[in-house]
């Protein structure tokens, strides 16, 4: 049952991209008060300061997480870096909520973290019971989590368009081909050259060309469905545009299934999810169709290749890809409507 007394929320990585749209989606949820707005970097200004498109809520200022209450505390959102959300979750009260939004605890092995992240995990004890944050798929389990870890934005946008194909197993594990894009938001809001507008405007690259981070987060659940290993060739791009997310991804078929098999299956996974549309046959996904909401699109096409086809996915990589996918798991966590605080349409054009 959802508390009728405000849930008092604290938001780690306050001035980033993906602070900022949480603290956007939570300050219009009825149920939530934000009590503290945590930015080392930007300790003692004001959200306006930061922020300015958001100058007309009424948030506290910005602080270092050593001058927050946490008696004062009930659930935090926690939009920190990967590498340092360990250190900072693991001296959180233990009665305290948390929803990571950084890669910190989605891995299940500690052993697997350490080879992609370069070090050794800051918190194994929590990581053992935290909770993978893929809100259509874990629903019954973050519920009672106290410690969810929600998928990146890339692993989002390609496990809703391929957990049920592996689990239904209409596709081969072992051929599978994933070409993603993302908006520059998704590399963070730190000054870095790939991302300045001269450099990035007006062009396409990929990057992390065989071995990016997110690829072991994608094997590692679509594993665990198919109930044995899964390996994918994922590579990532750098597209033009301020946010948003399109994967397509390129899959064998099992035998004698159909394009339209895995479109049937698909529809029938999220019949109950308010947030996931399998689009018509003629209706291709783009992330314009997206745009600032928590949806997510999927659509199927056969290949012209015998035996193939084409599974394509499409989100914002702000929020359905992190902070409107934190703020779904909360609902769930604390007995709301899944939809509470979501219910915004996408922006178009």
């Amino acid at each position: 049952m959802a508390s009728n007394k405000p849930i008092k929320a604290a938001v780690l990585g306050a001035s980033g991209y993906t602070g900022a749209d949480m603290i956007r989606l939570a300050a219009l949820h009825p149920a939530i008060k934000l009590v503290a707005l945590i930015a080392k970097g930007h300790a003692g200004q004001s959200l306006a300061q930061v922020f300015p498109h958001l100058a007309s809520l009424d948030a506290p200022a910005l602080v270092s997480s050593d001058h927050v209450d946490w008696s004062k505390v009930d659930v935090a959102f926690c939009g920190l870096p990967h590498g340092t959300a360990h250190s900072e979750i693991a001296k959180l009260p233990k009665r305290i909520k948390v929803i990571d939004m950084s890669a910190d605890f989605r891995l299940r092995d500690p052993h697997l973290y350490a080879d992609w992240y370069g070090g050794e995990h800051g918190a194994p004890e929590l990581l053992k019971g935290a909770v993978y944050g893929l809100t259509e798929h874990y629903r019954d389990k973050i519920k009672g989590a106290r410690l969810v870890a929600c998928p990146g934005c890339y692993p989002t946008a390609v496990l809703l368009a391929l957990l049920p194909l592996t689990k239904a197993k209409l596709i081969a594990r072992e051929d599978i081909i994933i070409d993603a894009k993302s908006g520059v938001s998704g590399a963070g809001r730190t000054l870095k050259q790939n991302i300045l507008f001269s450099e990035a405007g007006e062009g396409l690259s990929p990057y992390g060309i065989g071995n990016h981070r997110h690829v072991p987060e994608i094997e590692q659940e679509l594993g665990l469905a198919a109930g044995a290993p899964v390996t994918v060739s994922f590579t990532p791009h750098l597209a033009p545009m301020a946010r948003g997310e399109l994967c397509t991804s390129y899959v064998r078929l099992a035998e004698n299934a159909t394009a339209g098999d895995l479109r049937a299956a698909l529809a029938k996974a999220y019949a109950q999810s308010p947030f996931v549309r399998v689009v018509g046959e003629a209706v291709i996904p783009a992330t314009q169709h997206v745009r600032g909401s928590n949806f997510c699109h999927i659509g199927v096409f056969a290949d012209r290749l015998k035996g193939r086809a084409i599974v394509v996915s499409a989100i914002d990589n702000l929020v359905k890809g992190s902070a409107g996918q934190a703020l779904q798991n909360f609902n769930l966590m604390h007995g709301f409507e899944e939809t509470t605080g979501l219910e915004q349409l996408p922006l178009f054009p």
